[in-house]
């Protein structure tokens, strides 16, 4: 290996360490800004991060909101009690079940803007920084952003089946 070659590897490795290492650090200030969200709106992180799933991909079975939370049923129980409680969400029979007792989760959108606002500071902040991006660069972010969800969808899966 050339002294060049040997060269570059080491700033590729460095740069592949410091990604890492701001991907770390932004996961915990998205943790820490969402914490602060939550404590505005009342709501425990756990029940802010259910609420964020039943809002993004729309009504589903309190089963499948445990299950893509990674929490137990029983936990998700009170979670759901403590967000229809607080008028965030309601819980449907669902008529296509062959189960009578079936339920939907449905968010109610009209405590929306409760939390729009709360994140409108992250979210002009942000419309600020992509601004100095070209086209080009927001697709390779994009991409990235992408590949980097789906490793980590990836190694929680892995660790849930360690798990089980």
């Amino acid at each position: 290996m050339s002294p060049g070659s040997s060269n570059l590897a080491r700033r590729r490795r460095r740069l592949a360490t410091e990604i890492k290492d701001l991907l770390r650090e932004l996961s915990n200030e998205l943790s820490l800004l969402n914490h602060q969200v939550g404590a505005h709106l009342e709501l425990k992180d756990v029940d802010l991060d259910c609420l964020e799933l039943i809002s993004r991909y729309g009504p589903m079975s309190p089963s499948t909101v445990a299950r893509r939370a990674g929490l137990h049923p029983a936990t998700m129980t009170g979670v759901l009690d403590r967000l229809q409680r607080g008028g965030w969400i309601t819980r449907e029979r669902d008529p296509e079940a062959t189960d009578r007792r079936a339920v939907t989760v449905r968010a109610l959108r009209d405590r929306n803007a409760e939390v729009f606002h709360l994140y409108s500071g992250m979210n002009s902040t942000m419309d600020n920084v992509l601004a100095d991006y070209s086209e080009g660069d927001l697709e390779l972010l994009v991409d990235f952003l992408q590949r980097t969800t789906t490793a980590g969808q990836s190694a929680t899966a892995t660790l849930a089946e360690a798990e089980a």
